[in-house]
């Protein structure tokens, strides 16, 4: 793909328009008055929303849908799930128009602002929300682009009046090195979409490269007890840039220590030692309204952020303390005779295994009761035990088949690679490859008290609602 240095992004066309990222720049052009139109495989609530604010939205993908003003888009966008044998990619190459990968987008979009970027394996979407609503709070308006909708707001991007702007780093296809953050976080680095870069050598090394994009002046944020961020702290502050650390080890003037954690039903408490201040250490209580001790984690990370882009530590805490959620990071879908529902995003074994202890608490004194869908193929080859042992965390577990996304099937990849080698009984372990039947099947596990958590970057987060009408509906029967 060839792409200007300043693409002309007064008529853009979006391929994929639906998706998390897609979505968010093209709220963000909208707000800017730009022309904006676009195509997804279906209709759903995120392009009615984007209909309603002037897109001129396709359904399915063809040629034409570039045609939808009087002119050829000035650009057309298109994310890492589309395919090169897409027909309005396809087309918009045959025309000779400008075609943007997602990130370089939302890179033009950035200019002219003061950038903070979060990246990392893990966190990254609730960090840059937590540091979002924080700055909201200080009556700071930044512009931000996020993985995922803030439950306040409902939305995941927002073209603000102010001079900073927030945005989610995505390392899966090495696309964030496009992006020259003023201010950086990295959460952690483990191996993950192996599928793109290869090795895990590859992964870690992008994330090098990410930090060399920092500005002059700049600064990076990183997680301490996390072996591959502190590694990768110490090469960047050989290098010269400013690295301020969090973690429970930590003791350099700039650093956070987390000196402890305490859950409180669906949330918790986190007290840091904010190091190197006028009175040598400001210790502070962080409020986090979400539950699990690497939550909290997060939310120091955005607190150090916060306080590097200018915005005072009272309003920070009051922000983060305040700060509502974002869909489907531990999202409370309902309740059916006595049961909980929750819907989480987690699709890597140590995301699947922080939450499950996270839930553990919440849970009471009914069981926890997970329904996980593998996502992409080529991961639940690589990590099927990883998964198996962080899903053993819980009481009752049903695997489904593997969501593929973007990958063709795999021979012998299912979900049944992981409910084998879970290492609870296997009464307590549920293979289903029917979506149909998962919901009905929940229903017929659960018991009052219990609480129910559907896990994966799949359409898992459909089951949700689904199983609370299956629980009431098999309540009803038995009452009549």
């Amino acid at each position: 793909m060839t792409t200007p240095s300043t693409p002309d992004l007064r008529r853009v066309h979006l391929v994929g328009i639906g998706g998390a990222g897609m979505s968010g720049i093209a709220r963000i052009l909208l707000a800017r008055g730009q022309e904006v139109s676009g195509s997804d495989a279906r209709d759903s609530r995120t392009v009615l929303a984007l209909r309603a604010q002037g897109a001129h939205i396709g359904v399915g993908h063809r040629a034409e849908n570039l045609d939808q003003f009087d002119a050829d888009p000035t650009a057309v966008v298109v994310s890492t799930a589309i395919r090169p044998d897409n027909a309005e990619l396809v087309e918009a190459q045959r025309r000779g128009i400008t075609v943007l990968r997602r990130a370089e987008a939302l890179a033009a979009l950035m200019a002219g602002h003061r950038v903070a970027c979060v990246a990392g394996t893990h966190g990254k979407t609730s960090t840059t929300s937590m540091l979002t609503v924080a700055l909201q709070h200080c009556r700071f308006d930044p512009s931000f682009a996020i993985g995922g909708d803030l439950n306040d707001s409902g939305a995941n991007a927002h073209h603000g009046d102010g001079s900073i702007f927030v945005a989610e780093a995505d390392e899966s296809d090495g696309s964030f090195l496009v992006f020259a953050p003023s201010v950086a976080v990295v959460t952690n680095v483990e191996p993950d979409h192996l599928d793109h870069h290869g090795t895990a050598e590859a992964y870690t090394k992008v994330f090098a490269e990410f930090v060399q994009r920092i500005e002059p002046g700049g600064v990076l944020i990183t997680c301490a007890d996390d072996p591959r961020a502190a590694k990768l702290a110490d090469l960047a502050q050989a290098a010269g840039i400013r690295v301020r650390r969090y973690g429970r080890s930590v003791t350099g003037d700039g650093d956070a220590r987390l000196v402890g954690y305490r859950p409180e039903h669906s949330a918790g408490v986190v007290t840091v030692e904010l190091i190197g201040t006028e009175a040598g250490a400001d210790r502070v209580d962080v409020h986090v309204s979400v539950p699990g001790e690497h939550m909290a984690g997060n939310a120091v990370a955005a607190l150090l952020a916060g306080l590097e882009l200018g915005a005072p530590l009272g309003g920070l805490l009051d922000g983060l303390a305040a700060f509502g959620g974002v869909r489907r990071r531990f999202e409370f879908k309902g309740r059916a005779e006595g049961v909980r529902v929750y819907d989480d995003y987690a699709h890597h074994p140590t995301e699947v295994d922080a939450q499950l202890r996270a839930a553990r608490p919440v849970v009471g004194d009914g069981r926890l009761v997970v329904v996980f869908q593998p996502h992409l193929f080529s991961r639940t080859a690589a990590f099927a035990e990883e998964f198996a042992i962080a899903l053993g965390l819980a009481d009752e577990v049903v695997v489904l088949d593997v969501y593929g996304a973007r990958e063709d099937p795999q021979p012998g990849v299912t979900g049944e690679l992981i409910s084998n080698a879970v290492p609870l009984p296997a009464e307590k372990v549920h293979y289903e490859p029917s979506f149909t039947e998962a919901a009905p099947l929940v229903a017929g596990l659960v018991r009052p008290g219990d609480l129910v958590l559907t896990m994966g970057a799949g359409d898992v987060t459909m089951l949700g609602p689904e199983i609370l009408a299956e629980i009431e509906r098999a309540a009803g029967e038995a009452q009549g």
